[in-house]
């Protein structure tokens, strides 16, 4: 009589063994199943569904583009950690504003280029000391004041959500100069 409860009782668990293992499988392709969404083309909205991501992450996100891996999204301001849970809910597609860079990229050799790749700002922490500038003639940006500091200037280099640009790229991407005086206007 043991013999057929130990047997049942077998039985038992291998039926909720099966039954739990299809539950967790069922419940991955769930997960994977749902819709990737593109970072060069969703909607703020759409960015905003992924979990993690709200108004301002969205926003930067939006701000970044466009996008060739999800690894790029550190250009945007979002940290390691914040990526990392991003990607498995992301892919990358071809940009709408994509196409209309190569027109610019062809006006630039124009004129002798005088920055290497400075078209997007690098995100840094603020060293104690200012940072050196990657080439002679550039501004330092406050990413978030939306100010931009020139040499001599108290900030230059110093601010905590910053990078470098040439003045001109700084004007057009709608940043202001910095009112403070330079020391060589003292």
């Amino acid at each position: 009589m043991k013999t057929k409860n130990v047997s049942s009782v077998w039985g038992y668990l291998t039926f909720f063994s099966m039954v739990m293992a299809m539950v967790l499988v069922l419940s991955g392709s769930i997960v994977l199943a749902q819709k990737l969404i593109d970072l060069n083309g969703a909607s703020q909205k759409e960015l905003e569904s992924i979990k993690g991501v709200g108004p301002a992450t969205a926003k930067k996100i939006v701000a970044g583009r466009p996008y060739k891996s999800a690894d790029e999204l550190s250009k945007a301001g979002l940290s390691a950690k914040q990526v990392e849970a991003i990607k498995p809910f992301v892919t990358v597609g071809s940009a709408a504003p994509a196409p209309a860079e190569p027109p610019k990229a062809t006006a630039k050799p124009a004129t002798p280029p005088e920055t290497p790749k400075a078209a997007k700002p690098a995100v840094s922490k603020a060293p104690k000391e200012a940072a050196t500038p990657p080439a002679k003639g550039m501004v330092w940006v406050n990413l978030k004041s939306k100010v931009y500091h020139v040499e001599g200037d108290r900030y230059y280099g110093k601010t905590k959500s910053g990078g470098w640009m040439t003045e001109d790229e700084a004007i057009k991407k709608g940043y202001r100069k910095s009112k403070q005086e330079t020391k060589t206007q003292k």
